[in-house]
């Protein structure tokens, strides 16, 4: 397919390779350009504008960092609405709020232009080798249509539901159930440090417990105190924890776990984590313990 692609961060630029990998024709656009540069010479094509981008594609995906840069690049004069096909494609596969998704809905809608969130779990490793697994919002028919998009991008692609709005809310609830591993990984492995267990010893009984790749990297990073370089910047992780606070709200569903993590995550920022891996969460734990 002919595809576009906008912002090329650590997790975009993974995902472009995998769709070039798979033989798809893609069309890269970046704010700040030399990212694009380097992916042009894997066989990626460079736009020099989101409008030209948008011409030249069935289907645009947008992996952008919030609401705000997704507003700027969709809603903007000579921006991916303005710009794009009737009948063709955007998908989102940003971790935006459900109220920005549902106003992507229906100003495409109203374009005649398709929809569609597809949030994707894993690190930036998972996108570089295609091995992201793919949650899709929207109509059933073209969630089929685009699935050679996410069979390249992922290892398998599942659907939240038929709203595209669905699939921002499951994304947002997962990363929420992964930030609230990361608080016990750091609250249990700060106890064993002041009990002498080694941390590196409670992982092999955890791995061997729980078998799961979460405990098994996250713990890792953490018992090693690895958070640079970032998979995840932890002032992503903020975000995405005040999100689902939103949703939340929306659906007057309360959820405590998450406004203290919230808290944990503001300490870590007021300490100057920001731009450390969301796992140095642990870091939090660990100075509350006196360590």
């Amino acid at each position: 397919m002919k595809v576009g692609f906008i912002g090329l961060g650590k997790m975009g630029t993974g995902m472009v390779r995998s769709l070039l990998r798979a033989g798809h024709q893609v069309w890269v656009y970046n704010r700040t350009r030399d990212k694009a540069e380097a992916l042009a010479k894997e066989g990626a094509q460079v736009a020099p504008s989101i409008a030209e981008l948008c011409r030249a594609s069935e289907a645009v995906f947008t992996m952008l960092s919030d609401d705000s840069a997704v507003e700027n690049v969709v809603f903007s004069e000579g921006g991916l609405a303005a710009s794009l096909a009737h009948g063709a494609v955007h998908i989102s596969s940003s971790t935006i709020s459900t109220a920005m998704a549902r106003r992507l809905m229906a100003e495409h809608a109203r374009r005649q232009q398709g929809f569609i969130s597809a949030t994707v779990f894993g690190r930036p490793d998972a996108a570089e080798a295609g091995k992201l697994l793919v949650v899709a919002g929207g109509p059933p028919d073209l969630v089929e249509r685009l699935r050679p998009l996410f069979e390249a991008v992922g290892r398998q692609t599942l659907l939240a539901g038929g709203e595209s709005w669905h699939a921002n809310a499951v994304k947002l609830c997962g990363n929420f159930m992964i930030a609230c591993v990361l608080e016990a990984i750091g609250e249990a492995m700060a106890t064993l440090r002041k009990a002498d267990v080694g941390p590196h010893r409670f992982l092999d009984v955890m791995n061997a417990f729980f078998g799961s790749p979460i405990y098994e990297n996250y713990g890792r990073i953490i018992s090693d105190e690895r958070f640079e370089p970032a998979g995840f910047e932890l002032r992503l992780g903020l975000k995405d924890i005040r999100l689902v606070l939103e949703t939340a709200q929306e659906c007057e569903a309360p959820m405590p776990m998450a406004s203290l993590i919230r808290d944990h995550f503001l300490s870590a920022m007021a300490l100057g984590q920001e731009n450390l891996d969301w796992s140095s969460i642990a870091k939090v734990a660990a100075r509350n313990a006196g360590l």
